[in-house]
């Protein structure tokens, strides 16, 4: 009778320091939702000192520092949170954000391709993978990928007027400027006043016979 008692206390113990810990990491996540980053990093942050190998909360913990500009920060949780889980998809793809941000095209760009290599096209951040890729090829002034990065990029958010115009400028730059300009008219289709696109469509107009 008396170990039931206390098999009994044991499971109610466990149980409450289980959703004390779900609670935890929903209060991270709530913050990063509502465009708390300060917050979400300290909760994070609190929340690693007793579960240090969380990856959910080194993943919440690196977006957060991402959004709030603290690239070098989150450089280091990503690297550390992937010591613990290697081929942690999140975090890889949160360390290639870092990377681009940095200024490291060549790292953030296998980092990027590793990401999707791992997720197909499974994951929510696909589309910034390919976005950030594209990017990278403009960086690098290798237009036909950027164009190709780009397009693949729009097919996953068809609605971003500033991606339309960044394939836009990739495809002029590559000199295919009936393409481009089809991209510069779909983003004045979203944002009719994006100038940009304005500007965009107006250098290469004397192009188009």
């Amino acid at each position: 009778m008396i170990f039931k008692k206390l098999y009994a206390v044991v499971l109610l113990v466990f149980a409450a320091a289980v959703l004390s810990a779900q609670s935890q990491e929903t209060e991270a996540l709530k913050f990063y939702n509502n465009g708390k980053y300060e917050q979400a990093i300290d909760q994070c942050k609190k929340e690693l000192e007793t579960s240090p190998e969380n990856l959910d909360t080194y993943t919440v913990l690196c977006w957060a520092l991402i959004k709030n500009r603290q690239y070098r920060e989150a450089e280091y949780w990503a690297t550390e949170g992937l010591r613990i889980g290697q081929y942690e998809h999140r975090l890889i793809e949160a360390l290639a954000e870092t990377k681009y941000f940095l200024g490291n095209n060549d790292a953030a760009l296998s980092l990027f391709q590793q990401y999707i290599s791992l997720v197909r096209t499974n994951a929510s951040r696909v589309g910034d993978a390919y976005y950030y890729m594209g990017e990278i090829y403009i960086r690098k002034a290798m237009f036909h990928h950027a164009d190709i990065a780009l397009t693949v990029a729009v097919r996953f958010s068809p609605r971003n007027d500033n991606w339309l115009v960044r394939l836009g400028y990739a495809r002029e730059m590559a000199k295919n400027y009936r393409e481009s300009a089809l991209a510069y008219t779909q983003a004045l289709e979203i944002n009719p006043t994006h100038q940009d696109a304005i500007r965009g469509k107006e250098r290469i107009s004397k192009y188009i016979y």
